[in-house]
């Protein structure tokens, strides 16, 4: 499965989305990160926008992956597809991330438009509705985004394909580790914390611990999340 992940907005998520949605429930997926701005992050293979020629070749190697596009990249990256023509269609799927803000669920809607001038139909054209905040329902803190696509249902909106904000994915940033692994992680750290001698080495153990309450209470939802995208080849 190939899935491309992709908005022209920043801060949506769309780094969190690839990384911890999609690229563990993907078997066998690498992660491409197209982004010259965040490149030596240490996330995946970096490459620009404007090589698309060499996105487009890779693709045609693998069986499965998953594209994260900066939105420093994404005009770019569009321009090249429609340069490419049909190259879209190697794209089993493009998950559009966004969140509550006015302007990000605007600049969704020019993202979703421009993907199906190019040809995407909206079968393959995904929303995730992030960042949701408790309390508030995706047709509440979403209705601008909702309403357009009332008018013109050129993507898949379900409101099951979200996600609330959560610190775990601050915590893990610029780290490889694994939320299901964390989430799985046997320590007993209440026990070490007692057997700790000094405050500091508690402290680090309590972190750890916090941190494996998060992701056993995340990825249940990521899960949720993922199969109501009903990703198909």
């Amino acid at each position: 499965m190939k899935i491309a992940v992709i908005n022209f907005s920043g801060n949506v998520g769309k780094s969190t989305i690839a990384r911890h949605l999609l690229l563990p429930r993907i078997p066998g997926a690498a992660l491409i990160a197209i982004e010259s701005l965040n490149a030596d992050e240490g996330q995946g293979t970096a490459l620009r926008g404007r090589q698309f020629g060499e996105l487009q070749e890779y693709l045609q190697t693998v069986a499965s992956v998953v594209v994260d596009i900066g939105a420093s990249n994404v005009e770019d990256l569009m321009g090249q597809m429609q340069r490419y023509r049909g190259s879209h269609e190697d794209f089993d799927g493009f998950v559009v991330p966004t969140v509550p803000r006015l302007k990000q669920q605007m600049d969704t809607i020019a993202t979703l438009v421009e993907l199906n001038r190019i040809g995407v139909p909206a079968s393959r054209l995904k929303l995730v509705f992030n960042m949701v905040e408790d309390g508030v329902t995706v047709a509440q803190a979403f209705d601008p985004l909702l309403t357009f696509l009332k008018q013109q249902p050129i993507a898949r909106a379900n409101p099951r394909c979200c996600l609330g904000a959560n610190e775990i994915y601050a915590r893990l940033k610029g780290t490889k580790a694994d939320l299901a692994t964390l989430a799985n992680d046997p320590t007993d750290y209440k026990a070490l914390i007692v057997q700790a001698k000094g405050t500091s080495e508690k402290v680090a153990l309590a972190q750890k611990l916090a941190t494996r309450r998060l992701a056993s209470g995340v990825v249940p939802e990521l899960d949720a999340c993922y199969s109501a995208l009903e990703l198909k080849t």
